[in-house]
């Protein structure tokens, strides 16, 4: 997935016995690994190139092939078209099928050891998207740092979460690589999106979406499955919501403390 995958266990004491967990890890990046060779572009040997060459029917291609095809579908009415991974003329889920990957396999393979109580909380983080899981009877809580665009090694805030998922995009790490599917072109006015969701294939989707709607364009907000969201634009503006609540800070103003789960929850709750 041209990312570095890391699992976080959290335990309240020391395990007795780790065979679980570990098995539970193994299983866990075997199959992200199948994942990556079954979808990634840049193989002309996985299902999705071969699909698009017509080598491959979509019969005798990988079953999640269709899984993430019923997936897409779907994803581009939900966003009138701004999320289009046929846009190239062949079928390519990039912006959304990482989410789906690893959010898959953590409910597949990690929630079970949280549910069990061998552990407190578990997690996986690919390259900055994480879905992240704590047991009800913890205090554990995640503190998710988001990166600052322009500075690296900086960060905008911290978002605290016990439960949900992280998704960010943008061109500060892989720079002008979102295609806005409208226009074929670079999405260009969003440096980054940072979505917070209880679904990482959510937040991935509604990230993805946020950089090609632009930065000036907040429509697709109430449409989205988003609980909170920062996104900050190439003049260094951002724009930060909960929920469907906009908010927008001018170019060169600091901006406002990232909003914790706590205050989420006070301002749904009023």
């Amino acid at each position: 997935m041209g990312t570095v995958v890391g699992i976080h266990v959290v335990s309240a004491g020391p395990l007795d016995d780790d065979t679980q967990l570990d098995r539970a890890a193994r299983e866990a990046f075997g199959d992200l690994e199948h994942i990556e060779e079954v979808f990634t572009p840049f193989n002309e040997g996985s299902d999705i190139r071969r699909l698009a060459r017509g080598d491959l029917s979509i019969c005798d291609a990988d079953p999640q092939i269709m899984e993430v095809l019923d997936l897409c579908m779907t994803a581009r009415s939900r966003t009138w078209g701004l999320f289009d991974p046929w846009w190239r003329g062949w079928f390519d889920p990039t912006g959304i099928v990482k989410g789906w990957a690893v959010e898959q396999t953590t409910r597949r393979h990690l929630a079970p050891l949280v549910a069990s109580g061998l552990v407190d909380a578990v997690g996986i983080n690919a390259g900055g998207d994480m879905q992240l899981l704590s047991a009800e009877e913890t205090t554990w809580t995640w503190n998710v740092g988001i990166a600052d665009p322009f500075t690296p090694g900086a960060t905008l805030g911290r978002l605290s979460l016990r439960s949900g998922a992280v998704a960010t995009s943008g061109t500060a790490e892989r720079g002008s690589h979102i295609i806005d599917p409208r226009s074929s072109h670079p999405a260009r006015s969003v440096a980054s999106a940072t979505v917070v969701a209880q679904s990482l294939t959510e937040a991935d989707l509604w990230a993805t979406v946020a950089c090609v709607a632009g930065f000036d364009d907040m429509s697709w907000v109430r449409d989205s499955t988003s609980e909170s969201a920062l996104v900050v634009g190439v003049d260094h503006g951002v724009r930060r919501w909960v929920g469907d609540a906009a908010d927008a800070t001018p170019p060169g103003a600091a901006p406002t403390p990232w909003i914790s789960e706590p205050e989420r929850e006070r301002r749904h709750a009023s």
